[in-house]
């Protein structure tokens, strides 16, 4: 394969995994300061099917769609006021987030038991960047700051990580012998 069509290859896996990004940010449940929505579930199962680099560049690539105005995320918003917003810092946050949580697997096994794991320290870098900036925009101590941005996540975020595992690893697997993706092959993935 040349060049040309992988990088073309590649951008339409990252599209592809943008536009589940922007589906699933509409399933939400609003509260006060930041919806919980489907967006980190999509995260983590970019992570666990493509790897750091393209999970992170899928990320990238919604971040930027919304940045330019289209209504990609939670609530059908979209803009760049969204990314300075008290929200930002969690979009911000999924590309840190698929980049080490791709690593993680890439530097272990792609299973269900590395991938939960690895999904569990990408929400951590989700909420870390998300609390961060909504302590700055908001102006808001750190205790306020993680009692709002960070406790009412938790379970909803380690059930979203275990959702991101399973299907991530199934749909992974079924992908690379479909020769649909390539990726590091382990004992569980030939299997």
């Amino acid at each position: 394969m040349n060049k040309k069509s992988e990088r073309l290859r590649i951008l339409l896996k990252c599209s592809i995994f943008a536009a589940i990004t922007a589906i699933l940010a509409q399933i939400e449940i609003p509260l006060p300061l930041i919806p919980i929505s489907g967006q980190t579930l999509a995260v983590g199962i970019a992570a666990t099917i493509l790897g750091s680099r393209h999970g992170a560049l899928a990320m990238v690539c919604y971040a930027a769609i919304g940045a330019v105005g289209l209504p990609v995320f939670a609530g059908f918003s979209g803009g760049p006021q969204v990314l300075v917003g008290p929200s930002g810092g969690y979009i911000f946050g999924f590309i840190a987030a698929a980049y080490v949580t791709g690593l993680i697997l890439e530097k272990t096994k792609f299973t269900i038991r590395m991938a939960f794991l690895a999904n569990i320290v990408g929400m951590i870098v989700t909420l870390l960047f998300g609390t961060v900036q909504l302590k700055l925009v908001l102006d808001l101590g750190w205790n306020a700051a993680i009692v709002a941005g960070v406790y009412p996540f938790i379970v909803v975020g380690l059930i979203k990580a275990y959702l991101a595992s399973w299907i991530g690893i199934t749909v992974r697997q079924r992908l690379i012998q479909a020769k649909l993706i390539t990726g590091p092959k382990t004992k569980e993935e030939v299997a």
